[in-house]
């Protein structure tokens, strides 16, 4: 493995969204750089594959989620990167249904204007869902635990986000299961309105998470972006949503300021960030036990095999 620069901190990203703000803000916020560290940041290539990228060195840390390392455990991998920081400890997906009303584009709770969303108007109806392991495996807890008939439910693959949307435009779906902003943005166009948040229907859990090889965790650079990251964190936990809408905005240069705002206070308004960045054994119990009750996951790999502390 190629040695790392203690000045420059190259971050991948399996998926690029508002539900990321505290990454996006530790580089669009000057806050990597105070530290004394470049960043490289970009999202990942169709094809890419993260393990390969940490194995050849070209990368530093990666957005993840403990969830990822399972599959790879149960299949003997070793060596494998550890999640040292949480990003958010909820799901960030939302259920937005076809045409004009429901929430407002700053609304968290599920109650739109003709009161709760009942969950069990999903059953009959197609349902765009994203079909990532983690997203499809939550939609199918909290939709359980909502009291649906998950195989009543016609559960459509549209591809990835940008076809899902395209789809939905298209006049395909009765609702569409994605991450802000793209929900909002669908308000804003009159296309859907939002209906409920798949993160309030379920209690708080390990969902996405930095991770990075346990030798790069060793660095003076990882400790230097730790410091980074906290203060990034506690800018999107504590900011105002405009204003963090307004450092984030170079990185979503296709969306409207005011939808950026609205989705950044939706995901603060849920809770998906906290002050510590650290994974709790709690949060990642509870990740297992969805795994587990969705028929994702036979063995419960320990949290000590996947989970190490920030380093400080």
């Amino acid at each position: 493995m190629r040695a790392m620069s203690s000045s420059r901190v190259r971050i991948l990203m399996m998926r690029h969204g508002t539900f990321y703000t505290p990454v996006i803000a530790a580089v669009a916020g000057g806050f990597l750089r105070g530290e004394g560290l470049e960043a490289e940041y970009r999202v990942k290539r169709p094809g890419e594959d993260a393990l390969a990228l940490f194995g050849n060195g070209e990368i530093d840390i990666a957005q993840s989620a403990v969830s990822s390392s399972w599959a790879r455990l149960a299949r003997g991998l070793e060596n494998l990167p550890l999640h040292f920081a949480q990003i958010n400890r909820r799901d960030g997906f939302w259920l937005t249904a076809r045409g004009a009303g429901g929430l407002s584009i700053t609304a968290v709770s599920s109650t739109h204007d003709t009161g709760p969303f009942d969950w069990t108007a999903l059953e009959g109806r197609t349902v765009l869902a994203d079909h990532g392991p983690q997203p499809l495996a939550m939609l199918k807890y909290a939709a359980r635990r909502q009291g649906v008939d998950w195989d009543r439910v016609r559960i459509v693959d549209a591809g990835e986000a940008p076809a899902m949307d395209a789809a939905f435009r298209a006049g395909q779906g009765d609702f569409i299961h994605h991450q802000g902003p793209a929900p909002q943005q669908l308000l804003r166009d009159g296309v859907g309105h939002v209906v409920a948040s798949v993160g309030e229907a379920m209690p708080p859990l390990a969902f996405s998470s930095l991770s990075a090889m346990p030798e790069f965790l060793e660095t003076s650079t990882a400790r230097a972006f730790m410091r980074a990251y906290r203060k990034a964190l506690a800018w999107a936990v504590g900011g105002p949503a405009g204003k963090i809408a307004a450092m984030i905005a170079p990185y979503f240069k296709d969306v409207n300021l005011g939808v950026l705002s609205s989705s950044v206070a939706a995901y603060k308004g849920l809770g998906c960030w906290d002050r510590d960045p650290a994974i709790p054994e709690e949060l990642y119990d509870r990740a297992l036990d969805v795994f587990t009750a969705t028929g994702g996951l036979v063995e419960r790999p320990p949290y000590a095999d996947v989970v190490a502390a920030p380093p400080d």
